[in-house]
This record gives C-alpha cells, sequence and structure tokens, in this order.
C-alpha cells in the first residue's frame, strides 16, 4: 500500500466533514476543476487548514477558493484592512482574520504546487509586511488624535521606522514565525498636537500599541508573535530609538553577534525612505572596508551558543539549529558576505539565496558547493514550512508522532518515511560536510604547534630585546638589524596600548611567524619585511586574526614576503592588498579591458551615486590597480604567467583606467563649463595617445605612463554653454590638466600612476593639448626621426571614435612616408649608439636589460628601422605598435626570416622577463649575465648585423 493509499480513509472522513459544513451553513462548494484532490493535498497536509475550514466554511465558497489561485501577494487585498477602523478590537479582529485568509492561500499554494519554495517564503514575507503596516497605521491614527504628530526640529512630520531583521529582513519568512523588529526614528522632538510629548514617548507608546495589535491573543487568535529583544541593550533597552543614539550605540557597543542580524535589516513599515538612510548609516557596522576575518569569531561564538542549545533542549533533529541545519547554511553564507561584503557590494544582499546567488557569480563560493547548499536550503525550507503548516506552529522539529511524519513525507511526494528520512539525512550531511570545511581553520587553530623553542625566543625578545647571537642561531643572518626591528615593534606604542584579547593574539602569532620566515629562502629579509608590515596592521584585529587563524593565509604570505621584495612593499605600503592575497579568486584575474572595466563599474557601485565623490572614485581606482598589479605580479612570480602576456596585461590595465578617468574629467568639465556646440560623437572631443612602453602594450610593474592629448580643432575657438564657459582650447587643456591630475594625485591608498606628456609635440615648449591637424603636421613636416621611431610605439588609448580614426590615419600617413632603407638605418644606427654610450650600465659582469648591447632598446630600435624603411611598400606593419607582433609581422611580409624571428621572439621574452623580475626583487634592471641573458643578446645582436644596422 502506497503512502498515499494508507490516507484514503483519513482523508475522505475529512472531506465528508466539510462538505456537511458547509451545506450546513448554506455556503456551495464546487468541486469541479480539480478543485477536490486540491483540497485533499491541503488536508493532508494541515490540520489547521481542516480546523479553519470546520470552523467557517464560508473560507470554501467560491469567492473564497478564487483566492487560492490569485499568485499576487497580500499587500495587493490590502484594501480588506479598513484603513479608517477606530475600535481596537474591531482593527484586531481584522488584521487575524485576514492573516488566517492569507495563510490559507499560501498553504493551498504550496501544497499543490502552485508555488515554488521562494515564492511561499515571499508570501509569507508580504502577508507579515502587510499586517505590521495595517497595524501601524492604526496606532497612528489612534495616539494621533490624542498627541498630534511627532515632528523633527525643523518642524518636518515623522513616521516610526519599523526594521525587520533575520528572515523577515531577508525577504524569506517561514509560514509560522515570530518577526523579529527594532524601531526608530529620524530625529528627537516634540508632538504638536493639544498633549505635547517627546517623540521617544510617543514612539515608544506607537511601538508597544502596534505590538499588541498583532500579538495580543483574542477570541480569533494572534497575527504574529513580535520579537523586539534584537534592539541595542536588548529587553533593558528604549523601545524605539533615535538615528543617532542608534548609531551611537553600535558605533561603541555593537556586538558581533548583531553584525550578522544587521546583516538581513531592513525597513518593513513606516518611513521606509527614513530606514533606508539608517541602513545605509550603519553599513559600516556591517561590513569593514577591508576583508573583514573577525567575522569568524562573531561566527563561533554564535556557533558555540547555538551548540549548547541543541545539548540543552536535545534538538539534533531541529531542521533549524542541528547539524546539517538551515542555520548552518545560513552561517556559511553570512560569514562570506560579513568577510567580503564590504568590498563587493553584490554581496549586501539581505536574502539568503541571492547572496548565496552573488558568492557564486563572484567566485568565492565554488559552484558545485553553492548548488549543494542551494538544493539542501530549498529541501529543508520547504520541509520546514509543511511542518509549521501542519498545525500554524512555530517549530522546526518533525513531530514526534510517526504517522504524523508519514502525512509530511506522502505531502512532500516521498515514497514513505524511510525515504522522506534518507533525504533528509543525505542534505543536512552534505550541509555539515561544507560547515566543517569552512570551521577547519578555526578548529585547528584551537590547537597550535608552534615549538616551544620559538615561544621562548619570543619571551626573551619581548622581555628585554634578546640577543642578536639568538637570532642568528635561529637562521636570522645579519641578526641585529633583525633584533633592532622587533624591539623597536614591541616598543612601539601600538603594540603597547594593546588590549589583552588583542595582546595574546599577537603574542600567539609572533612565535608563528618567526618560525615561518626562518624557514623560508630569505629569513633575516622576510622577517624584517614582516615587522614593517606588522607596524602598519596592529591595530587591525582582522588581519591578526587571519595569520593567526588561518595557517595557509601566513604560508601564502611568508613565501610572498621571501620571495619578492617589490610585492612585499607594496603590502606594507596598501595593506588593503592582504585581502588578494587570501582570496580564493587570486588567480582569476581579469585580463581583458571589459573585463576590467566590468570590476570597475561593480567597485564604483559601492559609491553613494546621489552625491558624487570624484576623491573617493580615485581612491577605489587606485585599490583596484594595486589589486589587479598585486595580482598580476603574484601570477607572474608563480609562473603562471609569462613576461608577454604579464607586461600585455598591465597595459590594458592602465589604458582602462586612463579611459576611466578621461570619463571622469570629462563629467567635471560638463557640470562646470557644459559642452561645445557643434561636437558629434562620444565623448568631448579629446582623445589621449600612449607612447612608449604603454603604447607598444609592454608595461612593467612600476612603469610611468607616457601620455600625448589630442583634440577636435573644428572646436577649437568654439565656446562651451556652461556657467563657466571656455573656448574649445582651453576646454580640452583643463580636461587634460585634470586627467594628469587625477593620474597622479596622492591619496592614501598611493597614487595612480606616474605621467610623462614630454612627448607631446614641440615636448615641454608646446602646449599640452594638440588638435589632430596640429599633430599630423608636426609629425610630417618639423619631427625629427627619433619622434617618428615613437611614434612607432604609439596607439590610441581613450576617446572619440572620430579622433581614433584621425589619429590612425595621421599615424599611418607618417610612418608611411615612403623613405631611402640606408638613411633610415644610418639615423636609427646613429641615435641606438649615442644612446648606449650615455646610458648604458652593462659591465663584463652584468647586463643592462633596456640600454645593454642585444637588450631590449636594440630590438626596438631594429624593429621602428623596419617599420620606417618599409611601412610604403609593407602598409601592414602600421596595424602593431607592440614588439612580438611587430615581430611576426616583419617575418609574415618577408623582412625577417623565420629563423631571425624566432631568434627576436625568444630573445624578448627572456629579456622581458629578466626585466619583470629585476622589478619584483626592487632592483635596477641590470642583471649578472647567466648563459640564458647572454645567448639572448648575442642572437639580437646577430640579426642586427645581419639586417645592416650599424649598431650590432
Amino acid at each position: 500500500m502506497t503512502a498515499a493509499a494508507s490516507f484514503a480513509d483519513f482523508l475522505e472522513s475529512r472531506y465528508a466533514h466539510l462538505l456537511a459544513r458547509c451545506r450546513e451553513a448554506h455556503v456551495p462548494f464546487y468541486d469541479d476543476a480539480g478543485v477536490a484532490e486540491q483540497l485533499q493535498r491541503v488536508l493532508l497536509a494541515s490540520d489547521f487548514a481542516y480546523d479553519c475550514f470546520s470552523r467557517d466554511p464560508a473560507l470554501l465558497a467560491p469567492e473564497a477558493l478564487m483566492l487560492m489561485s490569485d499568485p499576487r501577494p497580500a499587500d495587493a487585498r490590502v484594501w480588506q484592512l479598513d484603513p479608517g477602523e477606530r475600535d481596537e478590537a474591531r482593527q484586531m479582529m481584522l488584521l487575524r482574520r485576514f492573516r488566517k485568509r492569507e495563510a490559507l492561500r499560501l498553504i493551498w499554494r504550496d501544497v499543490n504546487g502552485l508555488d515554488e519554495v521562494a515564492d511561499t517564503l515571499a508570501g509569507s514575507t508580504a502577508l507579515a509586511e502587510t499586517c505590521i503596516e495595517s497595524a501601524l497605521r492604526y496606532a497612528e491614527a489612534h495616539l494621533g488624535a490624542r498627541h498630534g504628530l511627532p515632528r523633527d526640529s525643523q518642524g518636518r512630520a515623522q513616521r516610526l521606522v519599523v526594521l525587520g531583521l533575520g528572515k523577515l529582513g531577508g525577504g524569506e519568512l517561514n509560514f509560522s514565525s515570530d518577526v523579529d523588529l527594532i524601531l526608530a526614528y529620524a530625529e528627537n522632538g516634540q508632538t504638536d498636537g493639544s498633549r505635547v510629548v517627546d517623540n521617544e514617548a510617543f514612539f515608544a507608546r506607537l511601538g508597544q500599541q502596534m505590538v499588541k495589535l498583532l500579538a495580543e491573543v483574542s477570541v480569533d487568535g494572534y497575527v504574529y508573535r513580535v520579537d523586539l529583544r534584537l534592539r541595542p541593550f536588548g529587553n533593558a533597552g528604549r523601545v524605539a530609538l533615535s538615528f543617532a543614539a542608534m548609531e551611537q550605540y553600535y558605533q561603541r557597543e555593537g556586538r558581533n553577534w548583531e553584525r550578522y542580524a544587521w546583516i538581513k535589516a531592513r525597513p518593513v513599515a513606516g518611513d521606509l525612505a527614513a530606514g533606508k538612510r539608517l541602513c545605509e548609516a550603519l553599513r559600516p557596522f556591517v561590513y569593514r572596508r577591508y576583508l573583514d576575518y573577525t567575522a569568524f569569531a562573531g561566527l563561533r561564538e554564535m556557533k558555540a551558543l547555538i551548540d549548547a542549545e541543541v545539548v540543552r533542549k536535545d534538538l539534533t533533529d531541529n531542521l533549524k539549529l542541528g547539524p546539517g541545519g538551515i542555520r548552518e547554511i545560513e552561517f556559511i553564507v553570512q560569514l562570506l558576505q560579513m568577510i567580503r561584503g564590504g568590498r563587493e557590494p553584490s554581496l549586501r544582499v539581505r536574502g539568503l539565496l541571492p547572496a548565496l546567488a552573488a558568492c557564486e557569480q563572484l567566485g568565492v563560493l565554488e559552484k558545485a558547493r553553492a548548488q549543494t547548499l542551494r538544493r539542501a536550503y530549498l529541501f529543508l525550507r520547504r520541509a520546514e514550512n509543511r511542518v509549521q503548516m501542519l498545525r500554524d506552529e512555530q517549530t522546526h522539529d518533525l513531530p514526534a508522532d510517526a504517522r504524523l511524519v508519514q502525512r509530511i513525507a506522502c505531502g512532500l511526494g516521498h515514497a514513505d518515511t524511510a525515504a522522506f528520512q534518507r533525504a533528509l539525512a543525505h542534505e543536512r550531511e552534505a550541509v555539515a560536510e561544507e560547515f566543517r570545511n569552512l570551521l577547519a581553520p578555526l578548529d585547528s587553530a584551537a590547537a597550535p604547534s608552534t615549538p616551544d623553542s620559538w615561544i621562548q625566543l619570543w619571551r626573551s625578545l619581548d622581555r628585554d630585546g634578546g640577543e642578536a647571537r639568538e637570532l642568528a642561531a635561529a637562521g636570522f643572518q645579519p641578526a641585529e638589524p633583525v633584533r633592532e626591528a622587533l624591539l623597536g615593534l614591541t616598543r612601539s606604542p601600538a603594540v603597547r596600548s594593546m588590549a589583552n584579547s588583542s595582546r595574546e593574539r599577537f603574542d600567539r602569532l609572533m612565535p608563528q611567524l618567526l618560525q615561518a620566515a626562518a624557514q623560508s629562502r630569505a629569513p633575516a629579509a622576510c622577517l624584517e619585511r614582516l615587522v614593517r608590515l606588522l607596524h602598519a596592521i596592529v591595530r587591525r584585529a582582522a588581519y591578526l586574526v587571519l595569520l593567526d587563524e588561518q595557517a595557509g593565509a601566513r604560508r601564502r604570505l611568508i613565501a610572498l614576503f621571501a620571495d619578492s621584495a617589490w610585492l612585499a612593499e607594496r603590502v606594507i605600503a596598501h595593506p588593503l592588498l592582504i585581502d588578494d592575497l587570501f582570496d580564493p579568486r587570486l588567480d582569476a584575474v581579469p585580463v581583458d579591458r571589459s573585463a576590467i572595466e566590468s570590476e570597475i563599474a561593480r567597485r564604483v557601485a559601492t559609491l553613494d551615486a546621489a552625491t558624487p565623490d570624484p576623491e573617493a572614485e580615485i581612491e577605489l581606482l587606485q585599490e583596484l590597480k594595486h589589486s589587479l598589479g598585486f595580482r598580476l605580479g603574484l601570477a607572474f612570480l608563480g609562473k603562471r604567467a609569462d613576461a608577454v602576456s604579464t607586461s600585455r596585461r598591465l597595459a590594458v590595465l592602465a589604458e582602462t583606467i586612463v579611459a576611466t578617468v578621461l570619463a571622469q574629467a570629462e563629467r567635471d568639465a560638463l557640470r562646470q563649463h557644459g559642452r561645445l556646440p557643434g561636437h558629434i560623437g562620444n565623448g568631448s572631443g579629446l582623445a589621449i595617445v600612449g607612447y612608449g612602453s604603454l603604447g607598444a602594450a609592454e608595461l612593467g610593474f612600476a612603469s610611468d605612463l607616457d601620455l600625448v592629448f589630442l583634440y577636435d580643432e573644428a572646436l577649437g575657438q568654439v565656446e562651451s554653454d556652461g556657467p563657466k564657459p571656455l573656448d574649445g582650447q582651453r576646454y580640452y587643456a583643463r580636461i587634460a590638466q585634470r586627467v594628469v591630475h587625477l593620474l597622479t594625485t596622492m591619496t592614501r591608498a598611493g597614487r595612480l600612476y606616474e605621467v610623462d606628456v614630454r612627448l607631446r609635440p614641440d615636448g615641454g615648449k608646446g602646449l599640452l593639448v594638440t588638435s589632430v591637424q596640429g599633430f599630423a603636421d608636426y609629425q610630417r613636416e618639423r619631427a625629427w626621426t627619433w619622434e617618428h621611431q615613437a611614434l612607432v610605439r604609439s596607439r590610441l588609448l581613450a576617446g572619440d571614435d572620430a579622433l581614433a580614426r584621425r589619429f590612425a590615419q595621421a599615424r599611418a600617413a607618417v610612418l608611411g612616408l615612403p623613405r631611402e632603407r640606408e638613411a633610415v638605418f644610418s639615423h636609427v644606427a646613429t641615435m641606438r649608439a649615442r644612446w648606449r654610450a650615455e646610458r648604458d650600465r652593462s659591465d663584463a659582469a652584468v647586463l643592462d636589460l633596456k640600454q645593454g648591447a642585444g637588450a631590449l632598446l636594440d630590438i626596438e630600435f631594429l624593429l621602428q628601422a623596419l617599420v620606417l624603411a618599409h611601412a610604403a611598400q609593407v602598409p601592414a606593419l602600421l596595424g602593431a605598435s607592440d614588439s612580438s607582433k611587430l615581430i611576426a609581422l616583419a617575418a609574415q611580409h618577408g623582412l625577417l626570416g623565420a629563423e631571425q624571428a624566432a631568434k627576436l621572439a625568444r630573445a624578448h621574452a627572456t629579456l622581458l622577463d629578466a626585466a619583470l623580475t629585476c622589478t619584483l626583487d626592487a632592483r635596477p634592471r641590470i642583471a649578472p649575465r647567466s648563459e640564458a641573458l647572454c645567448a639572448a643578446a648575442e642572437d639580437v645582436l646577430a640579426v642586427v648585423r645581419e639586417v645592416g644596422l650599424g649598431f650590432g
């Protein structure tokens, strides 16, 4: 016998009883169109529904059954709650009967498959919001008649802000749940009625009356149980607080568990706009600007409390609190939100399913893990709702009665109870496994394995500065500078003034760092860098927590500080980069312009669009530039990217930032000076050209940017139409100046780039901006050969499409002029010989990777000579500005032999790799003459000689 068949008599009896009740009450009941089958499913799933229908057969009348097919949430029928009702008892009755009808609609739609789980949760939320708002409006009218309207210092009327937390705030309320509320109001003041009271007293009474309307039990039951204990100071706190008091409390008193609670907080009734302002003001309390690993501490505290409650109340099988239950899924997602939400605005969503989707999309949670958690969450929430729909009770436990569990299993589509229990156990074990993985670093942190010798060494250093010989014996050579650095740290005000808990963590961390640094490739250098970093972060508990509790993070930092002086300096100067170092998405670096633009847009979304702040936007860009540059450095250091692709990606990053800064400068000009009449197309009529390593897409980690600004000469003399009009040339000069300023300005996040604008026509003597026509004329009539060489390594970075085409035409026209090959080669060889004599720092032991014989500049000059000499006959050469593509094009068109091109490509990659490595080591680009470097230089010189240039 199937589970459904075993309930046939049970359902037939209930169904017959309801038909009899309808006849007794003269209520027509039409069981066509599948209504009978739908009703029987409801009767199987819910004793509460059966009792409601039995007591009030009108709930089965045709118009009532039409409600069951209505997919709209409860707020579509708010008219059923009379807003003008004056009698409190009648208002309470209306609320309770409204809630009952809507609850029956939710049951009917859920058990008959008309709604998905998310629809039922959203419907439950909408029902609660509708009832809360209605109760609030009644209470406002009732109190307002006596005391008038509460007003602020400017005389503006105020409403209470009702904030929903927990599942109500997340838009995912259980079918039968209490509602967690916090009550607030914008400003102190007084009411304007005949019996004046302070706003605080008014809003406290208002909140109390609203709660009474919702929670007091009458003959019709209650609407919702209301919990106000999550408010500041809990039951000891005031019922309603002003925004200023709320902000002060969370700034001074806020605890970790409250941060978790506020993740889902949102205004659900009253002054919604004011509520949004309050949530925005409290956002820094919830989401920290840096990656916040102190969130683990909050999670640990809450999990310990819940585990104790599970043991005390024997809640092992509880769908919400037990192992692998709903709360563990919430903890996993909320922890990721807390850690990264300060820097990832897409994570600041309130519902669990949207937050889980955001975690998956950002890559902070693997797709398979996200799918596991999503499937389990929907299974558990559906089962939880069915448990609560059974008798409209706020419970998360399966019934003790086996018959009731069998009904739930059957209603959920399982063959029998055993099949349901197996499916439930499978989902809970999957969640428990994910949660164990999340807590693994915390569990391992509880038993640190640092040997006593390192602990004693640290105590000696901390107590009296220790002795250099102890450090030398531990592997730190030279030891005295290391001892001095450690002594400076232990005696610093930041360390001496630490709170006890932070000091305990610091003293637990330091021996671990000493041991790890000693085992690194460069113990002394690594430890000195670590000490400098600790000076920068010692007041940031989140980073101390991270390094103390996350062994993998600690190892990664140690390896970086031992292997790369430049990247270590980046972290010391910008500790936010620690976040990138431990980001699971570390290897997923945006490498093309569209991806970087999307990342910039996503970061800019964290700023307040209503009040633009150019400095904040630039600071954000600086952080992003440091972050992506840092990741590219790590990828290169870890051999996950070669030198050519790394330098190209650095150039793409730079050009994207230049384009973003240009757009900001244009917006500033538009706001202050208006638009230039007659301009057609995108942008303002300005374009930016990159020269040098940027133009050649071969940027280094610390390269500056060579920029030239071009504008449309047709607009040079017209005047802008804004409040502060400027003629075209000054208008474009102002934008260019703004671009340079924004790129070079220093903030607490550092600066974007150093900028060199001396390659513009007439160099430092010329205007900062040049018309496209003027640029073309200059290049054609007055430019030197070396300037034409520089033009080979140029390309348009940002600006008008029309100007881009005109620049490309001007560049092609100049580089494509017919030239005598011998004259070109003679000019280039003379220039190269002079530069080598003046700037080459090579000697018998080391090679200057840029200026040395056979080094990068020889490759550049060789390719420039080929372009200038042959572009008139081979226009394809004008389609590239970088060495790799020019080498390939020269070979393709017979200007280089296949073997020559292969030698140049290999040499270029080898030399570029050595140059980037020097930068990461914080050394000048001068390297010992290794076998590989010597072979590369010889290959370059050989090709130069074979081609016929005089500097080979």
